[in-house]
């Protein structure tokens, strides 16, 4: 396995960064933040996923922090952000209409990107360092929603994963089926690209269908004894 994905792994890595750090500095700059702040989330939301997944395999210095592919790559979305964003108002203005246009779509578009790339990409990490399969699936699912998660909480907003469509179901399923393919003898480019798709359709279909998981009941008699 090691020999076949070791570069598709840093592919994995650079391009989940760059996506998720992208959605970092959306939610930046709808939240006002100057330069340094928009810099700030888009680091955040691309590397916190791997730090949280390195730590927890006890992987010191985190990759995010020692690997300057991966900090340029949040650094270069978070700067492009930061200096296109007028103009993508400004075509965004002539096409009133357009779904793409509004920047929570946008940000949602790009966190099932990185979603789907970093549980994999986590569940991939986990196993070459000889994880069992039920650790290597939730560090996958864990890698996939950890730098949303602190993206959400800097920007003091209830993060995504917490309200939205199903968000960390497809990120354990996309590990768990890295997991299968590795427990089947049959983990290959082909099957890591497909368990990133599967990932990517179930969270982009779960936003399109506002699909949720179960939440709990309540009731105007429960809610009006509560005070």
């Amino acid at each position: 396995m090691l020999a076949v994905t070791s570069s598709l792994q840093t592919v994995l890595d650079v391009v989940g960064v760059f996506v998720f750090a992208l959605s970092g500095a959306l939610v930046a700059v709808r939240r006002g933040l100057d330069l340094f702040g928009v810099l700030v989330l888009s680091w955040v939301a691309g590397l916190g996923g791997g730090i949280i997944r390195d730590l927890f395999l006890g992987i010191t210095p985190p990759v995010a922090v020692s690997d300057w592919r991966l900090l340029a790559a949040a650094v270069l979305a978070g700067a492009l952000v930061f200096l296109l964003h007028g103009r993508w108002q400004e075509v965004a203005a002539r096409h009133p209409d357009a779904r793409w246009r509004r920047v929570s779509y946008a940000v949602r578009l790009l966190d099932a990107a990185g979603l789907a790339l970093f549980a994999v990409s986590g569940a991939l990490v986990a196993l070459t360092a000889d994880a069992g399969p039920l650790a290597a699936t939730l560090i996958g699912g864990i890698t996939g929603i950890g730098g949303g998660l602190l993206r959400d909480v800097l920007a003091r907003q209830v993060p995504e994963v917490l309200q939205r469509e199903l968000y960390a179901v497809p990120a354990l399923a996309g590990a768990g089926l890295v997991v299968l393919f590795h427990h089947l003898g049959v983990l290959n480019p082909f099957t890591v690209w497909l368990a990133v798709g599967f990932v990517f359709v179930t969270r982009v279909v779960a936003v399109v269908l506002d699909l949720n998981a179960p939440r709990a009941l309540s009731s105007g008699n429960q809610q009006g004894s509560e005070g």
